[in-house]
């Protein structure tokens, strides 16, 4: 294989929310791609053209290449011509990237390269990160190279991935992408094996930056979140409806406040910025300050729910979404399962009924809690004292709100205003 070559195979690490569907669209162009999952049951799951989460318009693309051969799963990484590295990057207690993830896939590469492959890393990290993988493989291959043009060279790029779920399969496609190589060649040789799949524009870069860039696009919203979280919190000091106030707000022609909610969840806007902050302790002041004021949201909505609860006996509360945001059910980083977690865990009295139409059991952090279980959604509202929106999923828009007459409702998302 040359830096130039057609990629022939492809191979997708890290089976989840991202790599599993980018695995089933690169296939979806005619490529021969192999993912590779540590988990045992999920690889089995996806070679019987199962989708192992909800995401909308799926199911279809991932039947269509594992049924004509174009997707495989396994558990063992193979030699392939381009790795696709989509594991979790989560960060430590100080904040920092924890790199074990990287490490891993790092492993499981290292003796199936020959020379020429190309190494895409589209997990989000901090500055610097494609470049330490590239040490560390050529660390464990001492062999190879990371010189560009030699028949022994590797080549390594970052193109983080930018879709929204729920709109993984529309996304995918039409975003632009942002590639950056550690050489030249290794930016190239990226370009070329996501056109096959993107037709968003390709924007050229070097890896340090195309990281930063991803951070940076992450911690924009973060820091607008969390203006307007404060200012809901502002608003119930003053007694003003926060919805209301920003959506007059929004009628300036360059104001576009964006919606609070009971905190900000996911594995990017709620870890990324820490990054910057872990990478630039002292000059990431609004980045920093903007994560605080967004964790510390929960917390607020908690003590919100608590001194309604204190006041009845045996209260009961329903509590709408667990999910971080609508529609999927996706709960990594979600402030909503915290929430309920936390609610569980200081209710002494009392009992919580969780509504989450897209899961069918509860995690094992709720699971633990006797006075949790999951429930439908006219049955915990009928049977609630307490009825707290957390996840405006669109199934919950068209509750009549004639059930709500004699609750004490707690509207995170101004769900019904």
């Amino acid at each position: 294989m040359t830096a130039t070559s057609t990629f022939q195979s492809v191979c997708v690490i890290g089976l989840g929310y991202i790599g599993l569907p980018t695995a089933a669209f690169v296939a979806s162009k005619g490529i021969n791609v192999i993912g590779v999952d540590v988990n045992e049951k999920f690889v089995n799951r996806v070679n019987a053209g199962e989708v192992p989460f909800f995401e909308p318009d799926f199911a279809e693309t991932l039947v269509d290449v594992v049924g004509r051969g174009l997707l495989t799963a396994t558990t063992e990484t193979p030699a392939a011509d381009a790795y696709i590295v989509a594991v979790p990057t989560p960060f430590n207690d100080k904040h920092e990237l924890d790199p074990s993830y990287i490490k891993s896939a790092a492993e499981g590469i290292a003796d199936k390269l020959s020379g020429g492959e190309l190494v895409v890393l589209e997990s989000t990290s901090p500055p610097g990160t494609t470049e330490k993988l590239a040490d560390y493989l050529i660390s464990l291959r001492p062999d190879l190279t990371l010189e560009d043009g030699q028949p022994n060279s590797l080549y390594f790029a970052h193109c983080p991935e930018r879709v929204l779920p729920g709109r993984i399969m529309v996304e995918l496609a039409s975003n632009d992408r942002m590639i950056g190589g550690l050489t030249p060649h290794g930016t190239e040789m990226a370009r070329e094996l996501y056109a096959t799949f993107c037709t968003g524009e390709l924007l050229l870069t070097d890896a340090k930056t195309a990281e930063m860039a991803k951070l940076t696009e992450n911690s924009f919203r973060d820091v607008n979140i969390a203006f307007a979280n404060e200012l809901s919190v502002i608003c119930d000091k003053l007694g003003i409806d926060v919805w209301e106030l920003i959506e007059l707000a929004n009628h300036h022609p360059r104001v576009n406040i964006l919606q609070p909610g009971p905190g900000v969840g996911g594995h990017c806007i709620a870890v990324d910025p820490w990054f910057i902050v872990a990478a630039a302790p002292e000059e990431a002041k609004i980045i920093k300050a903007a994560r605080n004021i967004n964790d510390a949201k929960p917390g607020y909505v908690i003590d919100k729910v608590l001194a309604k609860a204190y006041r009845i006996k045996n209260p009961t509360i329903a509590a709408l979404g667990i999910a971080f945001k609508p529609d999927i059910d996706d709960l990594r980083e979600s402030p909503s399962l915290s929430i309920v977690e936390r609610l569980a865990g200081e209710l002494e009295e009392g009992d919580i009924r969780v509504v989450e139409p897209h899961v069918s059991e509860l995690p094992s952090r709720l699971a633990q809690f006797s006075n949790v279980r999951l429930q439908g959604t006219l049955e915990a509202i009928n049977e609630a004292d307490i009825v707290l929106v957390l996840v405006d999923h669109t199934k919950f828009k068209s509750i009549d709100r004639a059930l709500l007459e004699e609750k004490i409702v707690i509207d995170t998302k101004g769900l019904w205003r």
